[in-house]
């Protein structure tokens, strides 16, 4: 909910499938909720909200896989080739769980559980 619903169209014009949690689930769940949905239909969590590393740190999960965008400007025609580059170099990383942290000037990758 935290990132504009234009990434949706930036993911799939990159090559995956995406939807924005308004168009699937209540705008004021829990991350808890988002975390059970994406891990039970095998998605990935895009976000810029620090609280799902956060969850995956304290419950020790294996997954899903979370995916967070840090910086200023959180658009995807500021940051969504760099987004679209990571997630193809480390698909296979983000299919077995893993956390990944995307900024304008770097990219860290850390395997789950945390």
């Amino acid at each position: 909910m935290n990132l504009s619903p234009e990434w949706v169209e930036t993911l799939e014009a990159g090559g995956f499938e995406a939807v924005h949690w308004s168009t699937v689930g209540d705008p004021r769940a829990r991350d808890q909720e988002i975390l059970e949905r994406a891990k039970r239909t095998n998605a990935l969590v895009f976000t810029n909200d620090l609280d799902f590393s956060r969850i995956l740190a304290l419950t020790g999960e294996s997954g899903p896989s979370v995916v967070q965008i840090r910086g200023e400007d959180l658009l995807p025609e500021s940051i969504g080739g760099d987004v679209i580059e990571a997630l193809r170099r480390h698909k296979d990383v983000l299919r077995s769980g893993a956390l990944m942290v995307v900024d304008e000037t770097s990219l860290r990758v850390r395997l789950l559980p945390l």
